[in-house]
This record gives C-alpha cells, structure tokens and sequence, in this order.
C-alpha cells in the first residue's frame, strides 16, 4: 500500500511539472472562454465516462457558481439528458450523441469543449466535425493527442496515465473557472 502511494504521489508532481509549461495555453482557452460569454454566446461541454463527469463539473461552476457570487453565465454539459444520449443511441448511433446535440444547441460564436483522454473518443470527433461546420470554436482538453487535436482551434494535452491526466484536467477546470469570474465581474 505504500508504494502504491508513493507512486501516485511522484506521478503526480511530475506530471504538475510539465502542467506548470502549459501556462500559455490556459490563458489562451481562457481568453476564448471569456470572450464567448462576453459577446452571449454559450459553452458546450462534452466527454465519455470521468470525461463526463468534467464536463458536467465544469459546466456547474459556470452557471452556478465557482468562488463568488454572480449572475449564471449559459453552460450545457451534454453528457447529462439521459433521454437524448439514449434516443439518439437507439435512432443512430451513440457515435453520434454529442454531435446531434451540437446540431440543435450550438450556434456560431459557442465554444464546444471535449474532454478525452484518449484524444480519440469518436463521438466527440463527430461533435467536433459538426461544430467546425458550424463555426463553433472548439477547445480539446485531452490526455493524447489524438483525432480531437486535429479538429481542435485550441488544444491542452497532458500526456500520463489515465488517472493522473484527469486529476490535471480537474485542476485545469478550477483555474479556467476562476480566470471567468475574475474577469467577467471587472
């Protein structure tokens, strides 16, 4: 047991490290985040499984909110409508879940953001495909970069075992929705 926690413990801080050189990157998604909801657009969220539950986390902290209190700004975590995620299953494919919500909720000027650690998950591909067609900025937080990056305007990849690169993604959504309410109360 101790060194499954010393292990966890050391993946964690290298992994950190090579977070702390994505410092650019966070400001850029920051920037398009906050420009989104300046201008009344909305974010979209998407991803499979812990991916799922990242979006709807962050989703959360922006309509409701994170360290202060404020007015909601417009998120939809679309990993949440079991009656949409299940009919569209059952009438297409679940490949196509994510973008056939796309189709009906985004409009231009949006943000669709899809968490994958694989980088690769296809129906956030499809949602992608769909959002770009549409002129829905799209943000890639994955693990590696697979299909998603390509499809990406913006991209953050972490690179390690599944477990740790959730743990930064965690991190990434608490800084992205502190870096909003800081500027979207000026």
């Amino acid at each position: 047991m101790k060194d499954i926690f010393e292990k966890t413990i050391r993946e964690h801080a290298e992994i950190l490290k090579s977070f702390e050189l994505k410092k650019d990157i966070v400001l850029k998604i920051s920037k398009c985040l906050i420009n989104c909801l300046k201008k009344g657009h909305k974010i979209l969220l998407c991803g499979n499984g812990g991916s799922a539950a990242d979006a709807q986390h962050m989703a959360a902290e922006i309509v409701g909110r994170f360290l202060k209190d404020r007015k909601g700004y417009p998120a939809i975590a679309l990993t949440t409508d079991t009656s949409i995620i299940t009919s569209v299953s059952n009438d297409y494919s679940f490949e196509k879940i994510f973008e056939r919500q796309i189709e009906a909720l985004a409009c231009k000027g949006d943000v669709l953001i899809g968490f994958s650690t694989s980088g690769s998950s296809i129906n956030i591909v499809k949602a992608f495909e769909k959002a770009r067609d549409m002129g829905v900025k799209t943000i890639g937080i994955l693990g590696k970069p697979g299909k998603i990056y390509y499809l990406s305007d913006i991209t953050f990849t972490i690179n390690g075992s599944t477990a740790r690169v959730q743990e930064i993604h965690s991190i990434l959504i608490h800084i992205l929705c502190e870096l909003i309410e800081e500027n979207l109360l000026k």
